[in-house]
């Protein structure tokens, strides 16, 4: 039996490397014949990864985390017809039969046959099926030639493979994010949060043609790497409202889109920053969009949050001001990212130079046994997006 380790979830604020089972063609007792197992060859640590390490969940004790996968294929079931041996694959994090109502309608992030608690699952996710993750050595993926993306010249693949690691999830859920708030050309748009899903939003919004990205945080270092690729930015530990900063950018207090990449753990603004405010950026999204605008919503929001500061929180339950959403009759995109809709086409744009995602989200490669440090540094706001080489394949 080949061995296998990989990045377990311990308690809050502990990840540890393991030895873990060696996967198999298997769902439970029910032979797999539809799925591959992959050799890992890049694995990233994602920010909806820390919301678990933080406590923030009801992940349990021993998880194998991971959900954004890029591998080589292994071994084939005897029902894949068109995934073969040796290809080098991109693994979309939504897992999708590719039959259920949902999928065919192209909503791979809600698919109803994956998860028997609610509609749709991930690989290494709490509440999302119990799928093994893949921040490991190998993984085994179900409805292969429904599920992987495969990369047509192998050779060009791992050449760019730092910018084609981030198809499995934070390139199109940021993309995502910014076609769901109505991103085109010469479009204004507020991205909230300069983490690595932000960044691939605000580099996606540049992509989609925006004349002016605004991106707004707390951490300078994160600031400092939007304005590395021409992004407008605004501090938001400053006294000076997100209206008035904004409004000295582009001349008014608002913005034509807004993208929030930020989710459940946002904190206050201003004179309330370090205080937890769950809502707050969809608050603030609210009060900068313009009449007729919307905001799209790839930030993580959870039904379960056991670290909240109070009751309605721990459920779910935000203080958003619906009001003045509806006032202004702002449209709201939520949810996963439906991978599958895009990543083909954002495969297509890093092949052919349109656009240097590795670069706005500042990738560093680090080995798997160093994925604990990765998760403390990054949880410290590094302006970093972590990727693992389980196997040293990565170029350097």
């Amino acid at each position: 039996m080949s061995s296998n380790k990989g990045v377990a979830y311990i308690k809050p604020g502990v990840v540890e490397v393991q030895n873990i089972d060696y996967p198999k063609l298997a769902l439970g007792d029910r032979k797999c014949n539809h799925g591959v197992i992959l050799k890992v060859v890049s694995t990233n640590i994602c920010g909806s990864d820390q919301h678990m390490v933080r406590g923030r969940t009801t992940a349990p004790e021993g998880l194998v985390l991971g959900h954004e996968i890029t591998g080589e294929v292994i071994e084939a079931g005897r029902d894949v017809e068109f995934i073969k041996v040796g290809d080098l694959v991109s693994v979309p994090f939504n897992i999708a039969c590719g039959r259920c109502r949902n999928c065919k309608e192209g909503k791979t992030g809600i698919c109803l046959n994956v998860n028997p608690s609610r509609p749709g699952a991930a690989y290494g996710y709490v509440d999302m099926g119990g799928w093994v993750g893949g921040q490991a050595q190998y993984v085994m993926v179900p409805y292969a030639d429904f599920n992987l993306l495969k990369f047509p010249d192998k050779d060009q693949a791992m050449e760019k493979i730092k910018d084609l690691t981030l198809l499995s999830d934070i390139f199109p859920t940021g993309y995502h994010g910014a076609v769901t708030a109505g991103v085109g050309p010469g479009s204004i748009v507020y991205v909230a949060g300069a983490g690595p899903v932000g960044l691939a939003s605000a580099a996606a919004c540049q992509l989609l043609g925006a004349a002016c990205v605004i991106v707004g945080d707390m951490i300078q270092e994160r600031l400092d790497q939007a304005r590395s690729f021409g992004c407008e930015t605004v501090d938001l530990r400053k006294d000076a409202s997100l209206p008035e900063q904004i409004a000295s950018i582009v001349g008014v207090p608002e913005v034509d889109a807004a993208v929030d990449c930020v989710g459940f753990e946002a904190h206050g603004h201003g004179h309330d920053a370090g205080h937890e405010h769950p809502a707050t950026v969809l608050n603030s999204a609210m009060d900068v969009t313009r009449a007729g605008g919307a905001i799209g919503i790839p930030g993580l929001y959870v039904t379960d949050d056991p670290g909240a500061k109070d009751d309605k929180a721990k459920k779910g339950m935000l203080s958003i001001r619906i009001g003045l959403g509806w006032a202004k009759s702002h449209a709201f995109y939520t949810g996963q990212c439906p991978v599958m809709k895009y990543h083909r086409q954002l495969m297509q744009a890093i092949l052919y130079d349109k656009i240097q995602i590795a670069k706005a989200v500042n990738v560093q490669v680090i080995s798997l046994e160093d994925a604990p440090k990765g998760y403390k540094d990054f949880d410290q706001g590094a302006a970093k997006k972590f990727v693992l080489d389980p196997h040293g394949m990565v170029p350097a």
